[in-house]
């Protein structure tokens, strides 16, 4: 258990949700190919969560990507058994959350994971400030201590001068800032986020995306994001998971899902995407040239992981093929018009 902690702050292994009377016996007797479906059919089962399983590094957002009734939501509630889970194993700071005591989940919930809901779960009777400290006030922090928290909090997602409205006064957008800053607030781990953003309307929706990249890059934070918009999903995650009836169907980064599509299902999603704002220089670039010269590490190329959008007019520019560096300023490979025409293309 030591060293999953210590590579990944959230291991699953084979985790199953049934809803029903004996979901143990339907998941002992269900056949592979099977579908939900035929499972509802012949056993009156829901089969919600089928055999899933995934690792999410420290530090990383691991989006969770489906439509409606794919189980997605089902899932991350498991993680922390707001939904218990049928069968499997659920790895959080090197504790199989499954086994855990009511005592030990509690503990959970209050110090390792935080958890921002679609419908902002705000308490209509408190002001902001207070709802931001709600976190810490459980945990039996005195008042000096948590409100000058919930300042912190409240400043870092946008919302000083707020502190002293309710939340009826506010924007969703706003309210969605103090569902954030509550869960901030208690300094987690783990950021849970089911839907967040969904209810809001599409420029609030972008500003909260925007809001939560530049959160990211300041804490660091391991997080599980569920939504329904595959653009979301490819702006957020490092990785994705597309989910369909239960499964996951493919695993992967934003520029691998693009790029390399397993199926027609996963093909749906991605032929709308942004190519140019997903796909990266390594992810377009090509072997050297023959006969080229290596080139410098002054030469000012691009760097590997600019986006595609950036490195168009550095390409178009040039009639040569451009050089890709890595962090250590190593030539790593090479980008050229083709390339990129193939790739804005698909």
């Amino acid at each position: 258990m030591a060293g999953l902690a210590d590579e990944y702050e959230i291991t699953c292994r084979d985790v199953w949700k049934v809803f029903g009377p004996n979901p143990a016996q339907v998941v002992r007797s269900l056949g592979d190919d099977e579908t939900r479906q035929q499972v509802l059919e012949s056993t009156g089962h829901v089969l919600a969560v089928r055999g899933v399983s995934f690792e999410v590094p420290k530090g990383q957002t691991f989006v969770v990507m489906g439509l409606s009734g794919s189980g997605k939501s089902t899932l991350v509630r498991c993680l922390t058994r707001l939904t218990e889970p049928t069968q499997g194993q659920i790895i959080i700071g090197g504790q199989d959350v499954v086994k855990l005591d009511d005592r030990q989940l509690l503990e959970l919930r209050r110090h390792r994971v935080s958890m921002v809901f679609q419908n902002f779960g705000l308490f209509p009777h408190r002001r902001v400030i207070d709802n931001v400290a709600y976190g810490l006030e459980v945990r039996g922090i005195k008042k000096a201590e948590r409100l000058a928290r919930a300042a912190e909090m409240i400043q870092l997602v946008g919302l000083a001068g707020w502190e002293r409205h309710f939340p009826k006064q506010l924007s969703g957008g706003m309210q969605q800032r103090v569902g954030l800053a509550r869960a901030l607030a208690v300094d987690p781990a783990i950021l849970l986020f089911d839907e967040p953003f969904s209810a809001l309307d599409p420029l609030i929706r972008r500003e909260m995306q925007d809001e939560l990249i530049r959160l990211q890059t300041v804490m660091h934070k391991t997080i599980v994001f569920i939504t329904h918009d595959f653009v979301e999903a490819l702006r957020l995650g490092d990785r994705i998971a597309i989910m369909r009836d239960g499964r996951f169907v493919q695993v992967g980064t934003p520029q691998e899902l693009v790029l390399k599509p397993q199926n027609d299902y996963v093909s749906a999603f991605t032929k709308d995407a942004p190519r140019a704002k997903v796909l990266t220089a390594a992810s377009v670039m090509g072997p050297h040239p023959a006969g080229a010269a290596p080139p410098a590490a002054s030469d000012g190329g691009l760097e590997a992981g600019a986006r595609l959008e950036d490195c168009i007019p550095r390409v178009v520019a040039s009639a040569e093929p451009v050089p890709v560096f890595d962090q250590d300023r190593r030539c790593v490979g090479w980008v050229d018009r083709t390339g990129v025409l193939q790739a804005l293309a698909g």
